[in-house]
């Protein structure tokens, strides 16, 4: 069943003495846009131009990773949104944690709502309070459950969580399951549910796909981190288990440092093509269209962004049998739950016609119906202009999710 449309602007009941303000937003949490890292950049980058083409002021910190500190913060103007740079000199984790620090400290001195993406470093959020900023934060998924984190990384995360939940005035979660976490943290009067979006993909360019020496249609594709959780390595294996006249692609950053990624390019065969990371986005939507099907290990989080983008390109999806990826892919997907489950579906994926054909027309009525950017961007709009003293004539779209669809 299809879902009402997200609430229009003009269902909103604006205050008269708005009518005159200009409403700001600032968004933390990202490594910054022009979109060229992940999920959050890109969602990040779609809503500002969104929310500037609505006539909003926004602003979006961005990380600049320097030798030495010479000019801590700097703003320049694209396409409308204010990119605020801070300059930061540590390296790795210290220089997310020094990063996160300095946009507060920053946001603090600034009107408008601040929308923070994840919350690693959310024990920071409460010099926001203290200062009385508005707080809207996408709380991502249940990051303290990874196996990949120590017993300190898993203590600083779920003790992040809380922080959050309670630091925020409204908590978003991007699953209905992870809605359902964060009401053992806050009442759900508190948590809104808005998914990701994607853009259709109807047609791409050929020569990224040949490029790796590919063929149309003639291999599987795997967009995800070489990590123990998105079960890579399983999926490897199952796909090497095949007689095949068809290729896997696994698209990650390899480091012959960790020995999880030794393992995996030890376990592919020369049916296996290892890339590396792409970040050109024209090549990585070209490799996922012309793919046969997608394969999707993840099994912690909750709306992933490259599972819903394999949808809008109607591709039939092989996913970790999760209540995450049994809620976004729907009837577009079939499931596995280990090495050999995975090595079944890869050959149903590479015989049957007809199943790949009836799983790529679902995948693309899933991203129709429920991951259209303009219902998430509205959703969030409507959070903003909630905390600003506006509410919605009635609950986005995307909080009501289809019933039975976990």
């Amino acid at each position: 069943m299809r879902q009402p449309r997200t609430a229009d602007r003009a269902d909103l009941k604006v205050p008269a003495a708005m009518k005159s303000e200009q409403p700001s937003i600032l968004i933390l949490g990202t490594r910054g846009i022009p979109a060229a890292h992940g999920g959050f950049e890109t969602f990040a980058e779609k809503l500002a131009l969104f929310l500037v083409a609505r006539g909003w002021k926004v602003g979006v910190y961005c990380q600049d990773e320097v030798e030495r500190v010479d000019q801590r913060v700097r703003t320049e103007t694209w396409n409308g949104i204010d990119l605020i740079h801070i300059q930061v000199a540590s390296k790795g984790p210290r220089a997310t944690l020094e990063f996160d620090w300095q946009c507060v400290l920053d946001a603090a001195r600034r009107p408008g709502v601040c929308l923070v993406l994840g919350y690693n470093g959310a024990v920071f959020l409460t010099w926001l309070r203290l200062m009385r900023r508005k707080i809207i934060t996408n709380m991502d998924g249940i990051e303290w459950r990874r196996p990949k984190w120590g017993r300190a990384a898993r203590t600083w995360f779920w003790l992040n969580e809380w922080i959050g939940a309670w630091a925020s005035h409204r908590l978003v979660a991007d699953h209905p399951v992870i809605a359902d976490h964060l009401a053992t943290r806050r009442p759900r009067s508190a948590i809104s549910t808005i998914a990701y979006g994607a853009d259709p993909v109807t047609s791409a360019p050929e020569a990224p796909v040949r490029a790796l020496g590919l063929e149309p249609g003639k291999y599987l594709i795997s967009i995800a981190r070489i990590e123990p959780d998105n079960n890579i390595l399983p999926i490897v294996e199952a796909f090497c288990s095949q007689k095949r006249d068809m290729k896997l692609v696994v698209l990650g950053t390899l480091s012959d440092q960790i020995p999880y990624h030794v393992a995996v390019r030890k376990a592919a065969n020369a049916s296996v093509v290892l890339p590396g990371a792409i970040y050109d986005q024209a090549a990585v939507k070209a490799l996922r269209y012309h793919a046969r099907a997608y394969m999707h290990g993840h099994t912690v989080g909750g709306t992933n962004p490259s599972l819903v983008e394999a949808l809008a390109a109607g591709n039939m999806v092989i996913a970790h049998d999760n209540p995450y990826n049994r809620w976004v892919a729907g009837a577009a997907a079939i499931h596995f739950t280990d090495t050999q489950s995975c090595a079944e579906r890869i050959r149903q994926a590479m015989t049957d016609d007809a199943l790949v054909k009836a799983c790529g027309e679902a995948a693309r009525t899933r991203a129709r119906e429920s991951f259209r950017w303009e219902d998430v961007l509205l959703a969030y709009e409507n959070e903003a202009y909630r905390l600003l003293g506006v509410s919605a004539a009635r609950p986005a779209a995307i909080d009501r999710p289809s019933p039975g669809a976990v």
